[in-house]
């Protein structure tokens, strides 16, 4: 099966932001999402590209158009959010973003009314089920076809940095998970989610959807929901590892470092030069001690095994980008990524909010409400 890899700009970015619905006094999750796009496809036409549905009815999926800038593409959230809230406000709904929400019932929640997702729940079960899950993702324009895998395996070597810097998922079903990210874990039940396999040739890619598509696992590409994935249709790789976050500093942040980092492997690439990797069972130990540990998580970094804690490599990478950055007009976003080390990545901003209610995950609730409103980390 050939599939084409369309041809973008360079490092040019596009945003993807999914936020839940909850009700204003109680804090739950409301299933309102299907009559809140409804709203507002009548009354803001312009909107329509920039808004979607998603697995659950408690979900509305917020898009970026391309954007040049991570300043751009942040802006350019903002402005669809801000009619989002408006329709949300008027029926007694916030919103909010997290990898998971800290007490809600996954086993309450309802399946948007779409042939792909009643497929996906009928094959997965209880598993597809328990899905109640939010993430962030990233595309990042690729400039020449040959680059998409060789980048994307080198993504995978800061797949921890990505992971603990937006880990906002220690409660699930109301319970305390241990886990700074347990997103992390659940979204790795798909059979077709995860870390994606090893690849240095197109043709292999090609060749592993067309099995899938054989043995009836998939029908299109799309379907294969890697952590990190190529995504032929827009010439980009979707960077999709991060978890839910509350708020537009984060976001920016997290994409500043992922258009930095793929636009240098894309420089270096062009220098000739072969871009670090790692042995699939270090990348696969660094995914679960990042999702487990957060920013308290020692990560592997290179191929050799040396180790560090991902805090303090996080800090010195930032610096080591500051070039990269410049050229990209970033470099606030970039060094935003300290201000969530010194704030606290949202899961520990969760867990100091439920212990200052004595353990009510209602007020967890309140601060990532409040969070997405600032825009920016609670203190």
């Amino acid at each position: 099966m050939a599939i084409d890899f369309a041809r973008s700009e360079r490092s040019t970015l596009g945003l993807e932001w999914e936020l839940a619905l909850v009700d204003r006094d109680t804090g739950d999750l409301v299933g309102a999402a299907p009559e809140l796009l409804e709203a507002l496809e009548r009354d803001h036409e312009d909107l329509r590209s920039r808004i979607t549905s998603e697995l659950l009815t408690n979900t509305v999926e917020v898009v970026s158009g391309v954007n040049r800038t991570v300043g751009e593409g942040v802006a350019d959230l903002k402005r669809t959010i801000e009619a989002v809230t408006e329709k949300a406000e008027a029926r007694g709904y916030e919103l909010i973003c997290s990898g998971t929400h800290p007490f809600a019932k996954w086993s309450e929640q309802q399946v948007t009314a779409k042939e792909r997702y009643a497929t996906l729940i009928d094959r997965t079960q209880i598993w597809g089920r328990q899905l109640l899950i939010w993430g962030v993702h990233m595309h990042v324009g690729i400039d020449r076809p040959d680059k998409a895998l060789p980048i994307l395996d080198a993504l995978l070597t800061y797949y921890p940095h990505f992971q603990a810097l937006s880990a906002s998922s220690p409660f699930f079903d109301g319970e305390a998970t241990g886990y700074a990210s347990s997103r992390a874990m659940l979204f790795q039940q798909l059979p077709t989610a995860g870390l994606p396999p090893h690849m240095t040739a197109w043709s292999q890619y090609e060749s592993l959807v067309d099995d899938l598509v054989h043995v009836g696992v998939i029908d299109s590409w799309d379907e294969i929901r890697w952590d990190i994935r190529p995504s032929p249709r827009w010439g980009t790789v979707e960077t999709r590892a991060c978890d839910g976050m509350p708020t537009t500093l984060e976001v920016g942040a997290l994409a500043a470092l992922v258009q930095c980092l793929v636009d240098d492997f894309s420089d270096r690439l062009d220098r000739g030069e072969t871009l670090p990797s790692m042995q699939p069972w270090f990348v696969r130990e660094n995914k679960w001690r990042a999702a487990r540990y957060g920013m308290d998580a020692i990560v592997i970094v290179n191929a050799e095994g040396d180790e560090r804690l991902v805090e303090e490599d996080t800090r010195d990478l930032v610096t080591r980008l500051e070039p990269v950055a410049d050229r990209l007009g970033c470099r606030t976003e970039l060094h935003d990524l300290e201000r969530i080390i010194d704030a606290g990545a949202s899961y520990e901003r969760q867990a100091v909010a439920a212990a200052q209610a004595g353990g009510d995950l209602r007020a967890v609730v309140r601060s990532l409400v409040s969070e997405l409103r600032d825009g920016f980390p609670a203190a």
